[in-house]
């Protein structure tokens, strides 16, 4: 299956595609699902996989398909998505020190002083933002790395990460268990789906509006 077109698939009908990977791989859903979670955590550049629906509809799958135990699942995902984390703030932390030295026509692309702000925001904030930003989608990818460049003290970042993770996917994932075995939220899965990605924007919506009005 061609990488793009299963990732496009994934995106628009989260459901279908891994009720197939259920079927098709059994036991190595689990491996599949890990490298998704990794991916979108891990890689700046891949914030649009389906972190939410894709936990939500994992969960509900498990309540409705034997052999696979929902604990170890999230177990393994909740490890996935702090190893993700992990990668990405060293990713950032290395490339705050590459940016200073890239220029154009002799003037620098990145000054100091940005990343000194950065830095700053990470350590007056960056607790309650690592956490947040794990609920919502795009922001929790670049979080990390974001606090990377900015060199957020690397013993602050771990443990409020290790949290934002075990909050994360242990929720929604239970969340799609619980709620999988009604046949209500089956039949209207997809508006479901919206409904969590809606509230996971809810934030970045009020902090928008709030911002505004300052204006």
């Amino acid at each position: 299956m061609d990488i793009f077109y299963f990732l496009l698939e994934l995106l628009t009908h989260t459901k279908d595609v891994l009720l197939q990977l259920f079927q098709q791989y059994g036991p190595y859903i689990y491996a599949i699902l890990f490298l998704i979670i990794f991916v979108e955590t891990g890689l700046v550049i891949m914030p649009f996989l389906p972190g939410d629906s894709l936990l939500f509809t994992a969960g509900l799958l498990c309540a409705q398909k034997s052999g696979i135990n929902i604990y170890y699942l999230i177990l393994l995902l909740i490890f996935a998505a702090i190893l993700g984390d992990n990668v990405n703030y060293f990713v950032g932390k290395y490339f705050s020190t590459k940016m200073l030295g890239l220029t154009f026509r002799g003037k620098p692309i990145v000054k100091k002083e940005w990343l000194d702000q950065v830095h700053a925001y990470f350590e007056k904030y960056g607790t309650k933002t690592i956490i947040i930003a794990r609920f919502m989608p795009i922001v929790r990818t670049i979080t990390p790395f974001v606090s990377g460049v900015g060199r957020m003290n690397y013993k602050v970042f771990l443990p409020y990460d290790i949290l934002g993770g075990v909050l994360w996917v242990g929720s929604v994932t239970l969340a799609g268990y619980f709620l999988g075995t009604i046949p209500f939220v089956e039949h209207n899965l997809e508006k479901f789906i919206l409904g969590i990605v809606f509230i996971s924007v809810l934030p970045m919506i009020y902090k928008a509006i709030q911002v505004k009005m300052k204006k």
